[in-house]
């Protein structure tokens, strides 16, 4: 009986596949019928109880050739298909999804722009440097605490004697002596230095890593009025006609004097005032007072010149700083609440630029 039932397996097998082979169904609705959860092969596969132990490791091979079969034909068959499918080359192609650049790498590049059409040179400092140049030679005491490791990011390698400690630049000041350095210490300067800094912040304005852009000019005469006309042509190329830019007495370490940089609101056009739609005055709601502050900016300290090799009693500079980050959100028309988004890989925010 038990090789009865074998012989019997073998006949549905082939009968099986004979069937599948005349079945003129699409291969979705065949693999369904064949081999799917209730499909024959399964039920056919039950039959297996009914074969006696010594012939039940045979039938199982028959079967697993079996599901075999039916899956190379099914694949075969696909590749048939496809390749037989009727195309109408009429009809127009598809264009092929393309990227862009990154908007923080756009804004970079329209700020070179800007600065290199009124004679700034374009320069690139380490991102990884020595402590000297980060902050000893921008008149930065050991006691400063900018220097502590709770504000900037220390690189454990060994310190140098001379240089200090290694850091990842928090600015890009650290460039500014490197400048004086690369010019053999004979100014004029006109440098703008744009690249990655890192601090120990992190909330809705500050990434712990982002881009800022450093403004360094040092030449014999130079005074305030030049730094005011630099600002204000910046806000206005970069932000559009009528923006203006206003400084506020301030201390940073390596300028005196030192100041905050504001640039005009473009919604309320500095007023700090904006009509609603009955047209009654409301306090403007992205800036509240009329200016958006972006950035620090100063007189070249002499401590600094002295650093750079440069006399401070023949020559005078100006220099300023601010994230690209910061500066780029403030454009009319984008309303960025959280520069953390341009660092989230979040595709549909990323797209709209």
């Amino acid at each position: 009986m038990s090789a009865d039932t074998l012989s019997n397996l073998k006949i549905q097998i082939e009968k099986l596949k004979k069937d599948f082979d005349q079945n003129q169904q699409i291969n979705a609705d065949k693999k369904l019928i064949y081999l799917g959860k209730k499909g024959l092969f399964n039920e056919l596969s039950k039959e297996i109880k009914n074969v006696s132990n010594e012939n039940k490791k045979v039938a199982g091979q028959l079967l697993n050739e079996l599901k075999t079969y039916l899956q190379n034909r099914l694949e075969t068959n696909s590749s048939v298909d496809h390749k037989n499918k009727w195309v109408d080359l009429t009809i127009p192609g598809k264009d092929q999804e393309s990227g862009h650049v990154h908007p923080i790498s756009q804004a970079i590049e329209e700020i070179s722009g800007i600065f290199q059409k009124i004679g700034f040179t374009r320069v690139r400092y380490p991102e990884v440097d020595w402590d000297h140049y980060a902050f000893e030679a921008l008149n930065m005491p050991a006691d400063h605490p900018a220097r502590d490791e709770w504000e900037t990011f220390f690189v454990k390698v060994p310190p140098n004697k001379k240089m200090g400690k290694v850091v990842l630049t928090p600015h890009t000041s650290n460039g500014q002596v490197r400048e004086m350095e690369r010019l053999k210490h004979q100014p004029p300067i006109r440098m703008i230095n744009i690249a990655r800094c890192y601090r120990r912040q992190q909330d809705v304005t500050h990434t712990q890593m982002f881009h800022q852009f450093e403004g360094l000019v040092v030449d014999k005469g130079i005074n305030i009025q030049h730094l005011k006309g630099t600002l204000d042509y910046f806000a206005q190329e970069f932000y559009g006609p009528g923006t203006k830019s206003r400084i506020r007495p301030f201390h940073f370490q390596f300028t005196e004097p030192s100041f905050e940089v504001d640039f005009s609101c473009h919604i309320c056009h500095g007023t700090g005032l904006i009509a609603d739609e009955h047209g009654d005055k409301q306090k403007c709601g992205l800036c509240k007072s009329g200016w958006h502050e972006v950035g620090g900016a100063g007189m070249v300290h002499p401590n600094v010149l002295k650093a750079g090799g440069i006399d401070p009693q023949e020559y005078t500079g100006f220099a300023f700083g601010w994230g690209v980050e910061r500066t780029y959100t403030l454009r009319k028309g984008l309303n960025i609440d959280d520069i953390r988004y341009f660092y989230s890989g979040e595709t549909r925010f990323l797209a709209q630029f």
